[in-house]
């Protein structure tokens, strides 16, 4: 039986909420030296990255100590280092604590602020804020949002305990209650139960509905409408998914005629929003996050305090205030 490695732990703190990177260089290869390795493997760094990360003694191993750019190559061996951080417009948004205790945290996500290191977000997002913001640097979560949906995120304090909370999404067993803004369609007979076939595919910005058995599910219940005079008349929905594919409630709504106001993607794809450009957010919020602690056995209930902005008000949102 092959033994699994034991992983030892990072010698390096965070830098601003983001953890360091962690290489196990591999157990067959024909490089001579560390720095060969991680040349070759970072290549879409940018030229000479790698080379002043030595310089500056940014690499390191598990003891901590700098390890030199013709450090020999040993397979299995893990170094750790810290990724040039790029550079990023602030979220200038409050992102909310709603609920803290020994093992979970609940947060009120901003539109825009992702829930993840990813990509070009790093810094600003949701978990390194936390991380940061808290003091804790063991945070994870235990599930995510889009960064243009604002709302409710759970996240988990322990990481032996991560695994039992992202189950719960796993497995179904959280209630997510959703709030929309869209056009109003008095043709459209509400509560109703919408299934289908989403598919998204790597690199297309949009999902997509196609035959087949459906992977999806979201009920549509009306919560209200109000007169925005040219414009028309708008409603507020409560959309409660059984499922959780990727823009499902974007791709539900705009399948219904009714698309969420400030999507970018459905039905028009228009391009991810710049960065820095506030102006105008998608109109969709996770409402409410309900489900019974597999840790402590507690039934827990979290209510966003947000309010949609086309809501409270269609023309400033409308005029990007």
């Amino acid at each position: 039986m092959r033994r699994k490695t034991r992983i030892p732990p990072s010698p390096l703190p965070q830098r601003e909420g983001v953890d360091p990177v962690r290489v196990r260089l591999p157990a067959e290869g024909s490089w001579a030296t560390v720095r060969e390795h991680l040349v070759e493997r970072l290549s879409g760094a940018g030229a000479g990255v790698v080379d002043r990360m030595f310089a500056a003694g940014q690499v390191v191993g598990a003891d901590g100590r700098t390890v030199a750019p013709d450090a020999a190559y040993v397979p299995g061996m893990f170094v750790w280092f810290h990724r040039e951080l790029p550079a990023e417009v602030r979220v200038p948004f409050p992102l909310e604590v709603v609920y803290r205790d020994e093992h979970i945290v609940v947060a009120d996500k901003p539109h825009f602020l992702a829930t993840t290191p990813r990509g070009g977000h790093v810094t600003q997002t949701a978990l390194a804020r936390l991380r940061h913001d808290l003091g804790l640097p063991s945070l994870g979560a235990a599930h995510r949002l889009d960064r243009l949906t604002a709302g409710l995120v759970l996240f988990t304090v322990r990481p032996e305990e991560r695994g039992a909370y992202q189950s719960l999404f796993r497995d179904r067993r959280v209630r997510k209650v959703y709030e929309a803004v869209a056009p109003y369609d008095p043709a459209l007979a509400l509560p109703l139960t919408v299934h289908s076939r989403i598919v998204k595919e790597r690199g297309v910005l949009a999902a997509r509905e196609v035959a087949g058995e459906p992977n999806a599910v979201t009920r549509v219940e009306p919560a209200g409408r109000t007169d925005v005079g040219a414009v028309g008349t708008l409603g507020r929905y409560r959309l409660v998914p059984a499922t959780g594919q990727t823009h499902q409630l974007r791709v539900h709504m705009n399948a219904l005629g009714v698309p969420i106001l400030g999507d970018p993607l459905y039905p028009v794809v228009t391009g991810p929003v710049p960065a820095g450009d506030f102006r105008r957010p998608l109109q969709l919020l996770a409402r409410e996050l309900e489900f019974t602690d597999p840790v402590t056995g507690v039934e827990h209930r979290f209510r966003s305090g947000r309010v949609l902005g086309a809501w409270a008000s269609y023309e400033r949102w409308a005029a990007g205030q």
